[in-house]
């Protein structure tokens, strides 16, 4: 005790701060580094189309490099964020233990260099049998209990933060950053360090309010949002009201420790399991592919799921800083396993998009929103489960409430002015897009779009949120689920003039025609999401 408390009374915190610096640096440089071999190493190869047995082995050895990379970055934060609490804590302990020394030879006590802290003598004590004797030193003395403990707090509190700092650094393990499967070791070290950072998993928001949770996010000290990302990923990734940047960064390491997952146990996954590891292969090779591509271009995954059939939401650019954002809603039959024609149709959105905006495509993101679980368009009679659910409201229902947030939460995250935001939907995704701008606050879009839509479960437009005058409604003449289906079972028809939306003139055929490439079709869906009015476009 002696030892400590001179050393901590007297303790230079400099060699610290050039620990946590120097660790800090490190783990930007390795960041760095991976993110150049993406850009300058693996992104071209993919792009490329690099095939054969040579590009299979040599580009998984790369990624598996970049993978080591990623976990040295964490393990690197983690230790300098150690560092950096230590110091914070031991520097908090040391200003207790001064002031609490201070305080006592403020009142006449004597602190000895051991830390005990000696009573001061208000009478001679050659009359300690004067009968006021004791009571007069009992009362100059009433504080010394205080100050004794003030010390011995401070003591402790710097012994504890020492050790626990010790215990950390200890369980980080180096030989994570020569294993390609160390990502998921180093997840448990960051929710470790999240606690001694005083950190909780229980103070992020239920995603309830996205508005809550950007405004929370917002809040945070920026090492506090690495240790939450570090440690917390899962949740922070589908938290509406986040940044897309950060939804995309917690989702890719989500993504990475899954296929790492599936990678150990590939000679015992089941069937579901099989479908997941192929799928998100093949998303995450999308996503590979992007590494080098103009800003405008990047995707950012803003939520996945292998759930049932799957889901994913993929930003075509960032929607955070982007003048004008759209969010498609897919229909019947889309899953998992085909996200990269869902990324395809954003891709082309944006394209049309950028034709008709002022600062061209840089300023326009378009999202796939595969959030929900689409029906099946089966008709087999064996199977009434599947036929049910793109006949009736059901599914749409359920996925209302969260691409209500999802919009919220995007303009809650968004920078700068109000951004023109249009919701796009197809098919049964329609269905789900009425469903969720009919309830609650709407979708707080600008415009909405369905095409190929077999009802927006209500039986007029204006018992929607969205103005009539900017609901938009597109039907190819022989689209069977246009024509046939509306009226039964999912609302009245919205391209029937009574209905109260607009028509916008499409000019290709089939259910699945309205993104051809040179089409009216897309060139009016572009104009929208511009803000413009699409060509021929009137009343049903």
């Amino acid at each position: 005790m002696p030892e400590n408390f001179r050393r901590l009374f007297q303790q230079d915190f400099s060699d610290l701060d050039a620990a946590v610096s120097s660790w800090k640096k490190l783990a930007e440089a390795l960041g760095k580094t991976r993110t150049g071999s993406g850009k300058q190493v693996t992104g071209p190869l993919h792009k490329a189309g690099w095939a054969g047995v040579s590009a299979t082995f040599g580009l998984d050895a790369m990624e598996a490099t970049e993978s080591k990379l990623g976990t040295a970055q964490l393990d690197a934060q983690l230790i300098s964020t150690t560092l950096d609490i230590l110091r914070t804590k031991m520097e908090a302990a040391q200003r207790a233990l001064r002031n609490a020394v201070a305080d006592a030879e403020e009142a006449g006590h004597t602190v000895r260099e051991d830390g005990w802290v000696e009573s001061k003598q208000t009478i001679d004590p050659k009359y300690h049998n004067d009968p006021e004797y004791a009571g007069a030193q009992q009362r100059a003395n009433a504080g010394l209990g205080g100050f004794r403990s003030r010390i011995d707090t401070a003591l402790t509190d710097a012994e504890t933060a020492s050790y626990r700092a010790a215990e950390l650094l200890h369980q980080i393990d180096p030989f994570d950053l020569d294993k390609r499967y160390g990502g998921e070791n180093a997840q448990e070290d960051a929710a470790r360090v999240a606690e001694f950072a005083g950190i909780s998993q229980k103070d992020i928001p239920d995603g309830k309010d996205p508005k809550q949770a950007a405004e929370w996010w917002a809040g945070l000290e920026e090492d506090d949002q690495r240790v939450y990302l570090a440690a917390f990923p899962d949740q922070l990734g589908v938290l509406d009201g986040l940044p897309a940047a950060t939804r995309d960064h917690a989702n890719r390491t989500v993504l990475d420790m899954k296929l790492n997952d599936y990678a150990l146990r590939e000679g015992e996954l089941g069937y579901h399991d099989r479908y997941g590891y192929r799928s998100l292969s093949a998303l995450k090779d999308r996503l590979d592919r992007t590494d080098t591509v103009p800003a405008h271009k990047q995707l950012y995954l803003l939520g996945f799921s292998t759930e049932k059939d799957g889901r994913a939401i993929v930003a075509v650019g960032n929607p955070d800083t982007a003048k004008y954002t759209a969010v498609q809603v897919p229909g019947t039959s889309n899953q998992l396993d085909n996200v990269g024609s869902q990324i395809d149709r954003v891709d082309k959105l944006q394209d049309a998009a950028g034709s008709w905006a002022a600062g061209g495509k840089k300023d326009v993101s378009v999202i796939s929103w595969l959030d929900y679980n689409a029906p099946e368009a089966n008709f087999e009679p064996s199977d009434p489960e599947l036929n049910l659910g793109i006949a009736t409201e059901g599914r749409a229902e359920d996925g209302a409430e969260g691409l209500r947030d999802f919009t919220h939460g995007l303009r809650a995250a968004h920078e700068g002015e109000r951004a023109h935001l249009t919701v796009l939907a197809h098919s049964y995704g329609s269905t789900t897009a009425g469903a969720a701008d009919a309830g609650g606050q709407g979708l707080d879009a600008d415009d909405v779009v369905v095409v190929g839509s077999p009802g927006l479960t209500v039986d007029r437009a204006d018992q929607l949120h969205v103005d009539p005058e900017h609901l938009w409604v597109g039907a190819a003449p022989d689209d069977m689920v246009s024509n046939l289906t509306p009226d039964f079972a999912l609302g009245a028809d919205p391209k029937q003039s009574d209905f109260g939306a607009q028509r916008m003139y499409v000019d290709t055929g089939g259910h699945s025609g309205y993104w051809d490439d040179g089409s009216q079709s897309l060139e009016n869906q572009g104009r929208i999401i511009a803000g413009k009015t699409p060509k021929d476009g009137g009343p049903g």
